[in-house]
């Protein structure tokens, strides 16, 4: 054999390709990857619906706890009574069953704090939450939602609904921010799993969430909003009725 010729076969034996082995564990290695960065989205989707929960659950708690005590809803509460009973309080609402105005928006964590049922320094008695703050309440004034918005307490019916017409009722206003996924995945776990049906639903927009980001929380079939997640949104917002 020639030099060249065996200068060829060298050659040949250089370029040869990985075998099946090699490539299979590869794609082992690979799959594993994948999969331990998919479980950890899921691990991490998890604990954010965990988190909003649990402050539903604790707001829910120091609301009818709160009317328990004193007979009254936090923010409602006379003045005069609230000045007396609330350690550190000065003002109230003016006792007509209904948080409703943006003032006693405000006062309703005031109150709550002062009773002792939830933490925050909401210590600003003269803290209002106007209409066009009801998903884009600061922290500063409002429970944080986790995902960097307020949430706010509101007699009224700012939800979208496949029922045309649905009578006002306190609502619990997650705040903006929310991915839809995080949603979607607390309504199956505490309601009927439907955006724009049962006790939970998202938000119609206002202001600055505007209903057209509301819209995109969504998809429309037939008469039933259900919540859109081929598309999903990290910017939607939640509304929990006579919570």
């Amino acid at each position: 054999m020639s030099m060249h010729q065996q200068m060829r076969k060298q050659l040949g034996r250089q370029q040869k390709g990985f075998t099946l082995i090699e490539i299979a564990i590869v794609l082992v290695i690979i799959g594993l990857l994948l999969g331990g960065v998919l479980k950890g989205q899921e691990l991490i989707n998890t604990a954010r619906v965990r988190s909003l929960n649990n402050s539903v659950d604790g707001i829910t708690a120091a609301w009818f706890s709160f009317q328990d005590r004193y007979r009254a809803f936090p923010g409602d509460y006379l003045t005069a009574r609230a000045a007396v009973n609330l350690p550190g309080v000065t003002a109230g609402g003016d006792g007509n069953g209904q948080v409703v105005t943006a003032a006693e928006r405000g006062l309703a964590w005031v109150h709550l704090q002062a009773a002792g049922y939830i933490t925050g320094g909401y210590t600003d008695n003269t803290a209002s939450i106007a209409d066009a703050a009801l998903y884009v309440c600061t922290t500063v004034l409002c429970p944080d939602n986790g995902f960097g918005s307020g949430m706010v307490i509101s007699h009224g019916s700012v939800q979208i609904s496949s029922v045309a017409a649905t009578a006002a009722a306190h609502e619990l206003i997650t705040g903006q921010g929310v991915p839809v996924d995080v949603l979607a995945e607390l309504d199956r776990k505490v309601d009927d799993g439907i955006a724009g049906a049962g006790l939970m639903q998202i938000g119609l927009g206002g202001t600055t969430w505007t209903p057209a980001m509301a819209a995109a929380c969504i998809n429309t079939v037939a008469t039933v909003d259900e919540y859109q997640l081929k598309t999903p949104s990290d910017n939607c917002a939640a509304v929990f009725r006579n919570f």
